[in-house]
């Protein structure tokens, strides 16, 4: 029978431990998104491949304002975002129906299309991970990672 091996005990300085952990998550992030850049279609910026996958993953419908507190960028920054995929077609900005000031984003069926051909356009990428990253340590990690971002979420 396979013995677990035991998880070291964590370092006294519990600042420095965390900060290794954040700088090696945002290192993470920008390899990522660099690599993913190269590869989507459509002339999307990782930017707007994510907005598309925020829509397709929480639905959408949601205004400008709540859509830039939920991508931590600024009004303005979301504002070009969303012109960007409305010039593509790829949502459409509607009218608040209960607040004439408002506006509400929707994905359009050109936008849900984008968004599975740029996730078909990432396959390779992620496909060559199994060789130095075995599926299994990733199931391994998510929970953690998933534990930290909801928390990360309800603490902003």
């Amino acid at each position: 029978m396979p013995q677990k091996t035991a998880r070291p005990a964590p370092p006294a300085d519990t600042g420095a431990l965390y900060f290794r952990l954040f700088n090696e998550i945002g290192i993470i992030a920008q390899l990522s998104g660099n690599r993913f850049q190269r590869v989507l279609p459509h002339d999307l910026t990782v930017a707007q491949f994510s907005l598309l996958n925020h829509c397709v993953r929480l639905g959408d419908g949601w205004t400008p304002a709540r859509l830039a507190a939920a991508f931590q960028v600024t009004k303005g920054t979301m504002t070009n975002t969303l012109q960007k995929l409305d010039a593509k077609g790829f949502i459409r900005i509607d009218p608040d129906a209960d607040d004439a000031r408002s506006k509400r984003v929707f994905l359009t069926p050109s936008g849900r299309s984008a968004r599975d051909a740029a996730l078909k356009a990432l396959t390779p990428e992620l496909a060559a991970l199994p060789e130095s990253f075995p599926p299994a340590l990733a199931a391994e990690i998510l929970p953690a990672l998933e534990r930290l971002r909801i928390w990360l979420d309800a603490n902003r």
